[in-house]
């Protein structure tokens, strides 16, 4: 068993307004994150979504978190500028991100990331084949060379990310299109990974293959102990530490410039 802190954050919008979609998830595309995850060994799961109060990522919910998994669609502009500072600050001091599927575009991601995060898409109810091109990473343990997912919502390069620092899935699609899915990046004391599948039209987050990589990837993105990140801010705006007191003495210096910083 886990004793990680995980909040599995999702917009909670297609289920409620799309019969079909809500037949799909009858708990939302967070109860079905949030069961996969229990399955798993994580006992300490809680979500949240957009309608609740501060998107239910209050100051004391992201203090408790470990690791924020993130949904997002249809309402990436509804999120609070406030709060995507606040996630930001999290990150920084060494909260794990988990981005999932349409996130790419949420202001976190972007924010985080720097880029558009923008990429080629389609949805023609094409076979996704998810090559592990990292078999040693933490990530990728238990999975066969490759997995599939029958029909899916294509993504395809160019994907407009800063480069990787680690790359561990790389998908092909039945249209021919291939895309970088299981992208790894650090910020701040923070681990950031980005996984492609999880269209709202498709039951991808019951796959068990899915499952195992969104378990493996809250393991990977936990904080680790170490200094805490120098430069937290709630507020985003992360001031710089005027350093007064040097560690060792200095010769005074007869400069006349004047000293403005």
């Amino acid at each position: 068993m886990s004793n990680l802190r995980v909040t599995v954050w999702n917009e909670f919008r297609h289920e409620k307004e799309n019969e079909f979609i809500g037949g799909l998830y009858p708990n939302g595309i967070h109860g079905a994150i949030a069961e996969g995850l229990r399955e798993h060994g994580f006992e300490h799961v809680r979500t949240a979504t957009l309608d609740e109060a501060e998107h239910g990522l209050t100051e004391e919910v992201l203090a408790e978190t470990d690791v924020l998994t993130w949904w997002g669609h249809k309402a990436h502009g509804q999120v609070s500028d406030e709060i995507v500072a606040r996630v930001q600050a999290r990150v920084l001091q060494g909260m794990g991100l988990i981005v999932l599927h349409s996130g790419h575009a949420s202001k976190i991601f972007q924010k985080l990331m720097g880029t558009t995060c923008m990429l080629r898409w389609r949805e023609a109810d094409e076979r996704e084949r998810l090559w592990v091109v990292a078999p040693g990473h933490p990530i990728a343990q238990g999975l066969d060379p490759y997995f599939e997912l029958p029909e899916v919502e294509m993504y395809g390069e160019f994907f407009d990310i800063p480069q990787p620092e680690q790359l561990v899935f790389v998908s092909w699609f039945e249209g021919g299109n291939v895309f970088r899915s299981g992208c790894c990046f650090s910020r701040g004391n923070g681990k950031i990974f980005y996984f492609r599948p999880g269209h709202e039209t498709y039951p991808i987050y019951f796959d068990a293959n899915v499952r195992r990589v969104l378990a493996n990837a809250v393991r990977w993105a936990a904080p680790v102990a170490g200094p805490e990140f120098p430069y937290y801010s709630a507020n985003g705006r992360f001031p710089a530490i005027n350093e007064k007191q040097s560690l060792e003495p200095i010769a005074r210096k007869e400069s006349k410039r004047a000293r403005i910083g």
